[in-house]
C-alpha cells in the first residue's frame, strides 16, 4: 500500500538523481526557500479549490501538497519520521490542550 513513507522514499531516491533527469533534484537544487515557496504555492491552491472546486480538483492540490511538504522538508534536512513522532507525541492530548502549551 501506498503511503507517505513511500512518497518520502521516493524523494530521497529522485534527490540522487541529477536534475535534468528529476524535478525533485530540481527543486531541491533551488534551495530550502524556493522549495518553501512552492508548499506555499500548492497550499493556496488547495484552499481554493477546497473552497471552490470539485472534488477532483481538491484531489490533485492535496496530493501536490503532500510532494512539496516532503520535498520541504528534505530540504531543511528534517527526517520526515520526526515530524511523525511529533505527531503521535501530540495524540495523548486534545487539540486544545495542545495548542495551549505551544503558547505557554
Amino acid at each position: 500500500m501506498f503511503s507517505l513513507d513511500t512518497l518520502a522514499g521516493i524523494i530521497d531516491r529522485r534527490a540522487a538523481a541529477g536534475a535534468e533527469q528529476s524535478y525533485t533534484r530540481s527543486l531541491l537544487d533551488k534551495g530550502a526557500a524556493h522549495c518553501a515557496r512552492k508548499f506555499g504555492e500548492e497550499a493556496i491552491e488547495l484552499t481554493i479549490a477546497g473552497a471552490a472546486q470539485d472534488e477532483a480538483a481538491v484531489r490533485a492540490e492535496a496530493a501536490d501538497v503532500l510532494y512539496h511538504l516532503l520535498v520541504l522538508l528534505r530540504a531543511r534536512g528534517v527526517d520526515f519520521a520526526s515530524v511523525v513522532q511529533e505527531l503521535e507525541s501530540r495524540t495523548n492530548r486534545s487539540g486544545h490542550e495542545e495548542k495551549a502549551a505551544r503558547k505557554a
